[in-house]
């Protein structure tokens, strides 16, 4: 497995791990570091690629001053190496949700979680982030997402999500026709009766930069293309 670690927006890192299993099915495992005067770790990854991703982070800055250690939603990919992260890093918390601090993460974890409600800011010195809940978009009763208000960039999660274990970092051409390509045999988004609404919501935001949890990240204009996934989706 190789990780790279690219700057797709100011300060903003992608950090990525191509997986490839014996029977030819390709993957990519995203974390984003966000850094500013409290860094940022958007998604941990799975537990075992943990040193990788740990690495990574190391050549940008050293991962025990991470303040915030963020995800979506409760899975493994968003954070299996939560637990890991908290170790070395004395000074983070888990930022989610509420829903995820409930049910899942102030059990899971003896450090606290900075739980997040629908429409609030955090500004970490450097970056604004607003949490917007997105209940089972695309699953997860939990599941919700930030927008950076200072890059116009949407760490979108799952949305958009590309198979295949090689990645340009960021990309400017179609990822909608391969995640939905994806998408299809798989049908990982839960369909609730307020999907398209939450997608439009999303639009509304006018994202300049989406970053994908899975495959490239991408660059345009953000507001069409989630307008496009709602009348695929919703």
């Amino acid at each position: 497995m190789l990780t790279n670690i690219d700057e797709i927006a100011p300060q903003t890192y992608r950090i990525s791990t191509g997986v490839q299993t014996p029977d030819g099915f390709g993957f990519t495992f995203n974390q984003y570091l966000l850094v500013a005067d409290e860094p940022l770790l958007w998604h941990t990854g799975p537990r075992g690629l943990f040193e990788l991703t740990r690495s990574a982070i190391a050549r940008v800055l050293d991962p025990a001053k991470l303040a915030h250690i963020g995800f979506s939603h409760y899975e493994a990919d968003e954070c299996g190496a939560l637990a890991d992260f908290l170790a070395i890093a004395p000074n983070a918390r888990p930022l989610c949700g509420r829903i995820a601090a409930m049910v899942n993460v102030g059990d899971v974890t003896t450090v606290a979680p900075r739980a997040l409600r629908d429409g609030e800011t955090l500004d970490i010195g450097g970056a604004r982030l607003t949490w917007f809940d997105t209940p089972h978009v695309p699953h997860g009763w939990d599941c919700g997402l930030i927008f950076d208000e200072t890059r116009k960039l949407l760490f979108c999660g799952d949305l958009f999500t590309q198979g295949g274990a090689e990645h340009a970092p960021l990309v400017e051409t179609d990822i909608l026709g391969p995640s939905e390509a994806f998408r299809g045999p798989l049908d990982y988004f839960a369909h609730a009766p307020a999907t398209r609404t939450q997608l439009e919501r999303l639009a509304a935001l006018n994202p300049e930069t989406l970053a994908c949890m899975h495959g490239s990240a991408w660059r345009g204009d953000g507001g069409s293309l989630l307008r496009e996934l709602a009348g695929r989706v919703g």
